[in-house]
């Protein structure tokens, strides 16, 4: 069991939303899935909280209501191995969301995710200072990481 699990609050999309996560990424289910009992006012049978899991790590979701919405300050970073992943996983969580500059974008709950090449540290923290400068100033103007053009940048 993992001693840390992350929470996400949603308006009233749980069942929705981790319908969307979960066939997205492999490895992933769902766990359990909580209900309002019967009798409790405006929200009998309703979804409380569900755990599910994204690619092996587990998440806690709940039906909170209106009052607190996502925001930037939490992001979760997807590693990708290449290309075609970080396609895939752009395409897939940016779909009727929004996207950012420099791999971000919001999902359609506006969740927040970072979609990187798992070379991105490398190649920003390059031992040769001119490298690392071309590969950020490169990063700068993709929404969309392309590793070919970051690749390119520190030649």
């Amino acid at each position: 069991m993992q001693k840390i699990t992350p929470c996400l609050w949603f308006d009233n999309q749980v069942e929705e939303a981790i319908g969307f996560y979960t066939s997205i990424f492999p490895g992933s289910e769902i766990i359990n899935i909580s209900r309002y009992p019967e009798g409790t006012p405006d929200h009998a049978g309703k979804v409380l909280t569900a755990t599910f899991r994204l690619s092996g790590h587990e998440f806690i979701a709940l039906n909170g209501g209106p009052m607190f919405k996502f925001t930037e300050a939490v992001s979760f970073s997807v590693d990708c191995r290449n290309q075609e992943e970080i396609d895939y996983y752009w395409s897939r969580l940016s779909e009727g969301g929004e996207e950012s500059q420099c791999g971000w974008l919001k999902d359609k709950y506006c969740l927040s995710w970072q979609i990187v090449p798992s070379g991105l540290g490398e190649w920003l923290n390059h031992p040769d200072p001119e490298k690392a400068e071309r590969a950020m100033q490169a990063l700068f103007k993709m929404r969309k990481i392309d590793i070919a053009l970051l690749e390119q940048a520190i030649k």
